[in-house]
């Protein structure tokens, strides 16, 4: 959680991603279980929990800003912000304590632009893939 924290802004209660499992040049694999204690779940829906797709693609936008991070010598650059959403799929409902697999790639640079693709799956199942592009802008 410490590595993640010096790559992105994100911290609790709005850091959607656990672990890294795995990070090359290109792609990274990341973890995040949703709790059943999350307080998301109080509303989104009663009696029939869900975690938000919203926050399904928060988790991928977050671990594609970690690939862009780590590549960054210093945050100095920038940091990676989100400029774009397209071709959002959502194929399988996410539950409590469910553990979420995430893989994103980087598609495309121009200048401060990455083009970025990510999925995240419970199991073998396809919950939601996304195409996203992050800009790097400076504060």
């Amino acid at each position: 959680m410490e590595d993640i924290t010096k790559l992105i802004p994100h911290r609790p209660p709005f850091l959607f991603v656990d672990r890294v499992v795995e990070l090359t040049s290109n792609q990274i694999r990341t973890v995040k279980c949703f709790p059943p204690e999350e307080p998301f779940f109080a509303g989104h829906y009663p009696g029939n929990p869900l975690v938000p797709g919203v926050i399904l693609c928060e988790s991928i936008f977050q671990s594609g800003a970690i690939l862009i991070a780590s590549q960054v010598i210093s945050l100095e650059s920038g940091t990676p912000v989100l400029t774009r959403v397209k071709n959002a799929a959502f194929k399988r409902m996410v539950r409590p304590g469910e553990e979420l697999a995430i893989e994103v790639s980087i598609s495309d640079r121009i200048q401060n632009a990455i083009f970025l693709k990510g999925s995240a799956r419970v199991g073998e199942q396809l919950a939601v893939r996304v195409e996203f592009t992050c800009a790097l802008v400076k504060a």
